[in-house]
């Protein structure tokens, strides 16, 4: 039986507009604040940013009604099962925004011996966010960013992309 995916590519390209257009401004965001970085990420959703005028719903109840996640902090090794697990109960399409120098690469952190190396040795990353910490408004721009990459992509490719 097809799923999904391969039967997308077969949509016209209104279609995929309309279909990439409502996953765009329509993110649920599931926030993994471990660090300092989450606090950055809590003043992006209050009312002097506000990425809600962005199409970006912050707090969702849990990981399946999500399909934004956003690594804000060091990743430890002991928490880097628990992030993979919430990432696998996501419903697909799901993305991933790593905001921050230690969930990117470790940070200062990452010559210890309980640090992880950036949270894509756990799950896949669509976006990085660079900075210690970052700003809010960097978040901005890397929401706009995989709101880009949303507009651009073919749901058929992706899912065969995941498969092989």
């Amino acid at each position: 039986m097809p799923t999904v995916g391969p039967i997308s590519r077969l949509a016209p390209k209104p279609m995929r507009f309309v279909l990439n257009w409502g996953r765009r401004y329509s993110l649920w965001v599931f926030n993994f604040g471990l660090a300092c970085c989450a606090i950055e990420f809590i003043a992006t959703s209050m009312s002097r940013h506000d990425f809600i005028r962005f199409g970006v719903i912050p707090f969702a109840n849990g990981p399946r009604q999500a399909d934004l996640m956003i690594v804000s902090g060091t990743v430890t090794d002991k928490m880097a099962p628990a992030v993979k697990r919430l990432y696998e109960q996501m419903p697909d399409p799901k993305y991933v925004i790593s905001f921050g120098a230690c969930s990117n690469t470790g940070g200062p952190y990452w010559d210890s011996y309980c640090v992880t190396n950036g949270v894509d040795q756990i799950v896949p990353v669509d976006v990085y966010v660079p900075g210690c910490p970052p700003r809010p408004e960097a978040l901005l721009h890397g929401i706009m960013k995989l709101q880009e990459k949303i507009a651009g992509e073919r749901l058929g490719d992706r899912y065969l992309r995941e498969v092989t």
